[in-house]
C-alpha cells in the first residue's frame, strides 16, 4: 500500500477548496459526500477553527454541555490471574470498590498455560466480590481466543461471558477497518480481518452485550480511511445501536509496532488530532451521541481542543489502588475528580460521573469517590 504523508508534511489546502463544504454543514444545506470530509480532514488554520465549532455545536445538541466521566479500574487478564498470596483478584476488587470505582475492564488474553474456562471465571470472581460493578470485557481478539480455545461458537461464549456478568465489550483491536492498512500494521502480516472484527462485534450487539467503537489513527493510513472507518462504524451503529461511544486514539510513537517506529516518530499533529476528532462528531451525529477525548494519550492543550471541538466525555479515570498498581495497562496514569471539574470549569460545563452505558452514577458511588479523593 501507499503509505500516507509524514507528520511534517501537512498539505495546505485553499480555504476555496474546505470553505464550501464548511458553509454546507452550517445551513444543513445537503449532506456531504466523503471526498468532502475527506477535504476537512485536511483543515486548517480559520478553517480548522470554524470546522471544530461546527463540531462543538453538535456535541451541545448532542448531550448538552456536561463533562462525562466513569470512575473505572483496569486490570491485565493475565496479570490479575496470575496473583498467588497477596493481594488476590478479589483483593484487587475489593479495594477498587472501596475507592469509589463502578466499573472493571479487563483486558488482554488469558495466558495459554491456564485454562481457556478462565475467562469465564475471572468475571465470575469479580462479580462474587462486588455485585453491582459493571465487568467490562473482552476485546474481539480475547472473545475469538476463547470460543476457539472453549471449542464453541463466538456467540456461545459471548452468551456465555454475559451469564458470567460481563456487562459490556471494549471495541478496541479495531485499528483502522481497512484490511490493507490491518496488514501493514501487523509485525507478521497477518491480522485479524475487517469481516472477523465486525461479525464480532455485531454478534456481541445481537445478544445484548454494547461496546465501545474505536479508531486508531495516525500511523499509515490517508484521510480516506479513516472516513471509510468512520462510515462503516457509523452503519453498524444504524443497524445494531450497540455502541455506546466512539473513542479516537492517536497512535503515540513509543507504542507503535516495531517494524513502524522509524516511520512513527512524531505522531500525529495537533491539527491532525483536532480534525478527525471534528469531522468524526459531524459525520456520525445522527448515530452517535457520544465522543470520548483519550486523556491518556493526548496532552493537556490536545485534550482541551478536542472537548472544545466535537467530544463530551474523558472516558475512565482509571484508578490504580495502593495494593498493586501496575494491575493494569495504564498504571501510573489516573484523573481525580478535581481534575475533572478542573477541566469543566475551563469549558464553561458541569461534570456528570456516569455509569459505563451513560446512565447517572449512584450517589453513594460519587460520594465515596470524591471522599476518597478529596
Amino acid at each position: 500500500m501507499t503509505l500516507r504523508r509524514s507528520w511534517a508534511e501537512d498539505t495546505r489546502l485553499p480555504g476555496s477548496t474546505v470553505r464550501p463544504a464548511l458553509r454546507r454543514i452550517a445551513d444543513g444545506s445537503a449532506p456531504l459526500a466523503d471526498a468532502d470530509w475527506i477535504l476537512l480532514l485536511q483543515a486548517q488554520d480559520d478553517e480548522l477553527d470554524e470546522l471544530c465549532d461546527l463540531a462543538d455545536v453538535a456535541r451541545r445538541n448532542a448531550v448538552g454541555d456536561e463533562l462525562t466521566f466513569v470512575a473505572n479500574r483496569n486490570f491485565d487478564t493475565g496479570t490479575v490471574l496470575d496473583l498467588i498470596g497477596t493481594p488476590r483478584l478479589e483483593d484487587l476488587v475489593a479495594e477498587a470498590w472501596t475507592l469509589g470505582a463502578t466499573e472493571i475492564c479487563l483486558q488482554g488474553p488469558v495466558p495459554p498455560s491456564r485454562p481457556a474456562s478462565d475467562y469465564l471465571t475471572v468475571v465470575e470472581r469479580i462479580r462474587a466480590v462486588a455485585p453491582e460493578m459493571h465487568v467490562h470485557a473482552y476485546r474481539v481478539p480475547e472473545v475469538i481466543d476463547a470460543a476457539q480455545r472453549l471449542d464453541i461458537t463466538v456467540r456461545e461464549f459471548l452468551l456465555a461471558a454475559q451469564a458470567a456478568g460481563v456487562g459490556t465489550v471494549p471495541g478496541t483491536a479495531a485499528q483502522v477497518l481497512d484490511d490493507s492498512v490491518r496488514a501493514a500494521l501487523s509485525p507478521t502480516g497477518e491480522a485479524l480481518s475487517v469481516a472477523t472484527w465486525v461479525e464480532t462485534i455485531t454478534t456481541a450487539h445481537g445478544v445484548g452485550l454494547k461496546s465501545t467503537a474505536t479508531m486508531l489513527y495516525g500511523h499509515l493510513e490517508r484521510p480516506d480511511h479513516q472516513v471509510a472507518h468512520l462510515r462503516l462504524l457509523g452503519a453498524i451503529q444504524t443497524r445494531t445501536g450497540g455502541f455506546t461511544e466512539l473513542i479516537l486514539m492517536p497512535m503515540l510513537p513509543e507504542l507503535a509496532p516495531s517494524h513502524l517506529r522509524e516511520m512513527a516518530t512524531h505522531g500525529p499533529s495537533a491539527r491532525e488530532t483536532r480534525a478527525v476528532h471534528a469531522v468524526a462528531r459531524l459525520m456520525l451525529q445522527e448515530s452517535f451521541d457520544h465522543l470520548q477525548a483519550a486523556w491518556t494519550k493526548l496532552d493537556a492543550d490536545a485534550l482541551t481542543a478536542v472537548l472544545r471541538g466535537g467530544a463530551d466525555d474523558v472516558g475512565g479515570v482509571l484508578i490504580d489502588g495502593t495494593l498493586m498498581p501496575g494491575a493494569g495497562p495504564e498504571s501510573g496514569r489516573q484523573l481525580v475528580p478535581a481534575d475533572v471539574e478542573r477541566l469543566a470549569a475551563d469549558l464553561g460545563r458541569t461534570v456528570r460521573q456516569r455509569t459505563t452505558p451513560y446512565g447517572s452514577a449512584p450517589a453513594e458511588r460519587c460520594d465515596v469517590l470524591r471522599r476518597v479523593f478529596a
